[in-house]
């Protein structure tokens, strides 16, 4: 318990420092929390240029939000709850816009195995992509990312049942998908059994 408070109180001791424009205290809260933001926003979004976009963007809203920081999460969830929220603009704004197509390489059974996965993943993100983005984000965040619905409710502002709901739907429109597809029917059923997206690139 003692550590807990003690890490709230750095936190509320270095967000009053960055509130105030210290920019030295910017640079230690985002080489301490950038690693996990990358995260949240890649597997929201997948491996592309919008992950780098918006890990700027994330940091511009944190600094200017960051006299509302309240201390009842940490700095860092605090940040990647904002990175979420502007990874579900962003994917609202990108949903209204047609979508490209993919290339992925061959998946047929002699294909090296590091390719089929690679494919997975992108057949996976593309699948995403045609999905409800607050179902996406929950989804990824919850099965993808393999955090717990507690988390991913701090992270989305939503409650534990919802993000549940949320996740539940995501996965029944991915398995319509999925049913003429072998390659990512498998891949969901990995995911299923817990194991993480693999960072393909």
């Amino acid at each position: 318990m003692l550590a807990l408070v003690t890490t709230r109180d750095d936190d509320a001791a270095l967000a009053a420092r960055c509130a105030s424009g210290d920019r030295a205290a910017q640079r230690d809260l985002f080489l301490r929390s950038r690693t996990a933001v990358h995260r949240t926003l890649f597997r929201v979004l997948g491996g592309n240029q919008d992950v780098e976009d918006l890990l700027q963007e994330t940091y511009l809203a944190v600094f200017r939000s960051m006299g509302s920081y309240g201390g009842r999460a940490s700095l860092t969830t605090w940040c990647c709850a904002i990175a979420t929220n502007l990874a579900l603009s962003h994917l609202r704004r990108r949903r209204a816009t047609p979508l490209a197509e993919i290339e992925v390489e061959s998946d047929a059974p002699s294909a090296d195995r590091l390719v089929r996965a690679r494919n997975a993943v992108v057949r996976l993100y593309r699948a995403l992509d045609r999905i409800d983005p607050v179902q996406r984000v929950a989804f990824a965040l919850a099965v993808i990312d393999g955090r717990s619905m507690a988390e991913v409710a701090e992270l989305t502002g939503a409650s534990v049942p919802a993000v549940k709901t949320q996740v539940w739907r995501a996965r029944k429109a991915l398995d319509k998908r999925a049913a003429a597809d072998p390659l990512l029917r498998e891949y969901l059923h990995d995911l299923a059994g817990g194991d993480d997206a693999e960072e393909a690139g």
